[in-house]
């Protein structure tokens, strides 16, 4: 039996290789080798991308990655790529709205403005019903499209109270995400200090002043709103550049004088900033000066003993003219306290400046001409 089925096999495998294929077969072999050949190398040049969200059976998806790579991934992603993420799924939701990811995002962008203060004034609007209004606070699919759409295009998203009732919120208000939407959308105003204000009025060359600060995404600038003076209306100033913001250096109110120590330790040619104020309304601003020698000294460092024996220092405003009211001021370094008049205004404490960008960056304000 085994013999016969062998024989019968063997004769049917000579009679096929004996016979030839017609044309039509063989161009339909060339046509289908050629559709395979040139799928392989369409899938080598264009690859498809894969559908997160498609059920094909045994298809990777990016929740099948292990929590290391996925969290390496998710850090390496822009705001808007987190926002983004946070839409395809509760799970990732809850890893794209973590502080660790966004804590970069924050110091990269704010870290160099936002000082102690603001975080403080961060704390307060938590606890206030204006957090309420802000618009990050949705939790539908289009709340969080239309903050991917404001951080790509730059534009403030206002929405009603009674839609925000309804959808209560996913992202939590006290989270570094919504601390970072908040700054970015210019809804939390918070403090810092604005070099030269008022677009550079000749009244503040070379000062900083405290301020209340809101972003604006459309100009990449500030609006500043600075603390009335006496009677006078609150200013405010648009269009402020990132390079005129610095941290307030110190956490406390404009208003109050600042106790200074160091100024046993100062010396001719050494730089500060020291509080001045109008009049005793006035909030106190930070202004750039230099420690000079005084006038029994003749200047030369290797003989100078200003900084030993007197108690008395002088203070050089260098941007004014030789002979203006301005340009120098004397005060007590052993018993240092707020001194000045109405006419000439008030010095309060001192700041030696230790940092060099701090004071490189003085030095980028200088104006152009003397000040009278």
């Amino acid at each position: 039996m085994l013999l016969y089925l062998l024989i019968t096999c063997l004769s049917f495998f000579f009679f096929a290789k004996s016979l030839s294929l017609p044309l039509w077969a063989s161009k339909t072999k060339t046509l289908r080798s050629f559709y395979f050949s040139k799928n392989f190398f369409t899938n080598i040049l264009f690859p498809t991308t894969p559908d997160l969200a498609s059920p094909v059976l045994g298809q990777m998806s990016i929740l099948d990655l292990p929590d290391l790579p996925l969290d390496c991934i998710l850090e390496l992603l822009p705001p808007s790529g987190l926002c983004s993420m946070a839409r395809v799924c509760s799970s990732l939701r809850e890893r794209c709205v973590s502080d660790h990811l966004w804590e970069k995002h924050l110091k990269t962008k704010w870290g160099k403005i936002l000082g102690p203060s603001a975080h403080k004034e961060w704390q307060c609007y938590l606890s206030s019903p204006y957090h309420l209004d802000s618009p990050h606070h949705q939790t539908s699919h289009h709340g969080l499209t239309k903050i991917i759409s404001l951080i790509r295009s730059l534009s403030l998203i206002l929405r009603d109270d009674n839609h925000r009732r309804r959808h209560p919120s996913s992202i939590p208000f006290d989270s570094t995400m919504s601390f970072y939407l908040s700054l970015e959308t210019g809804r939390f105003w918070f403090p810092a200090q604005v070099y030269n204000r008022e677009n550079g009025h000749v009244g503040f060359m070379l000062s900083c002043y405290d301020a209340e600060l809101s972003y604006d995404t459309h100009t990449n600038t500030f609006q500043a709103r600075y603390p009335p003076h006496g009677r006078r209306a609150i200013a405010v100033e648009k269009d402020v550049t990132w390079e005129r913001i610095r941290a307030a250096p110190l956490d406390a109110s404009p208003h109050h004088l600042y106790v200074s120590d160091s100024l046993n330790e100062l010396k001719p040619g050494d730089h500060i900033e020291i509080q001045w104020r109008r009049n005793k309304e006035f909030p106190y601003g930070w202004w750039y000066s230099v420690v000079g020698h005084l006038e029994s000294c003749d200047g030369n460092l290797n003989h100078c003993q200003c900084h030993i024996s007197a108690e008395m220092m002088v203070l050089e405003f260098n941007q004014y003219t030789v002979g203006s009211r301005w340009r120098k001021t004397m005060i007590n370094r052993r018993d240092h306290r707020e001194k000045g008049n109405e006419e000439d205004g008030f010095y309060g404490g001192i700041r030696k400046l230790n940092c060099k960008e701090d004071i490189e960056m003085w030095k980028r304000l200088w104006p152009s001409s003397i000040l009278e």
